[in-house]
Formats: C-alpha cells, sequence, structure tokens
C-alpha cells in the first residue's frame, strides 16, 4: 500500500473515502482492505456496516470478514 501524504490525501476525490469527513480512504483495493481492518478496531456498529457496504460496492470481488 503506497503511502499517503497530506497532499496526497487532498487531491482524492471525497466519494473516494468510505465515511463522511473524508474518513477511510477507499482509492484502491488495499486502501479499502486497510479501512476494513481500522474500521473493525475502531469503528462503531454503524460505522462498520457504512465501510462495508461501499467497500463491497466499490470492490465486490473483495472477501470481507465480519
Amino acid at each position: 500500500m503506497a503511502k499517503l501524504t497530506a497532499a496526497t490525501r487532498k487531491k482524492i476525490p471525497t466519494s473516494a473515502f468510505a465515511l463522511p469527513g473524508r474518513r477511510y480512504p477507499i482509492e484502491d483495493e488495499a486502501h479499502a482492505r486497510n479501512a476494513l481492518a481500522r474500521v473493525s478496531q475502531d469503528g462503531t456498529p454503524a460505522e462498520k456496516a457504512a465501510v462495508r457496504r461501499k467497500v463491497s460496492r466499490l470492490y465486490p470481488g473483495l472477501k470481507q470478514e465480519r
């Protein structure tokens, strides 16, 4: 996974984030996997569901653990 600098993060469109507030960037499959891992550690049940929905919509072949 490529390191995301502040400048690079600002260039990512808002639609490439899983949650409002530009949280959990999912602009590629590696970041989507990372978002799933992070939200499973720190997210509320509603946040977990929202991230899973967005990731599964953008990356249907990505295996998600519950």
